[in-house]
């Protein structure tokens, strides 16, 4: 599903910054894998060229089968948008809408319309257990339940690759794990690949496959 051939990701500035160096990784569909390593180990600018957010500076990035060093901006943007779906530590969600406006807001991008918008994001609210807050704003929700209505967003066009950045890191321990516990039975229910950035061990060893960083490379490579 996700496969990563000799990359290498460098930033020129005053001193050349070498984020990651000869990375080859090949994750397959299905599979939840967390990604763990000391801060500057290169595991998010690993998770931003998986998601299409960046370029490497040589090498070749593949999702589903696609090479994407040949895509223009535009067409990384379609698969950014119809492949990949994002969770994010400090949850992304726009303060004037509410959480069924929150979810239901990539789907109008895709052009659905309005019924089937708001239809798909209830029942995903649903789904994260948020079925009587579909109404409230952010600032009304707790945090555990801000991720809940962000992982309910991440997957409202159903996307087969999952990306989780910190996914549990501005929780609380008992809401990470609940939040932790919420992206384990999606997979196990949905089959979704899963791939987690993460400083937390407890999510890491959650995971059926933990890959280390350190130094922009690979240091390890552990399945369970």
């Amino acid at each position: 599903m996700i496969r990563l051939d000799a990359v290498v990701k460098q930033f020129d500035g005053k001193r050349r910054v070498v984020a990651l160096n000869d990375v080859s990784v090949s994750i397959t569909r299905g599979e939840m894998v967390s990604i763990v390593g000391p801060s500057g180990s290169g595991k998010s600018t690993l998770l931003n060229l998986i998601g299409c957010l960046d370029r490497p500076s040589s090498g070749e990035v593949s999702i589903d089968g696609r090479r994407l060093s040949g895509l223009d901006d535009d067409e990384l943007t379609r698969v950014r948008r119809d492949t990949i779906g994002f969770v994010f530590q400090f949850f992304n969600l726009l303060p004037t809408l509410t959480a069924l406006e929150n979810v239901a807001l990539p789907l109008h991008l895709r052009g659905w319309s309005r019924h089937r918008a708001r239809e798909r994001a209830t029942e995903l609210l649903g789904v994260v257990g948020l079925a009587q807050r579909v109404h409230h704003l952010p600032e009304e929700l707790s945090g555990g339940e801000r991720q809940r209505v962000a992982i309910a967003r991440a997957l409202s066009v159903y996307p087969p690759v999952l990306l989780g950045d910190e996914p549990t890191g501005n929780l609380d321990s008992r809401t990470g794990e609940d939040i932790l516990a919420l992206l384990t039975d999606l997979h196990a229910r949905l089959g979704t690949t899963i791939v987690i950035v993460t400083h937390d061990m407890r999510v890491a060893q959650s995971c059926g496959r933990t890959i280390a960083m350190r130094d922009g490379q690979v240091v390890g490579d552990v399945r369970r």
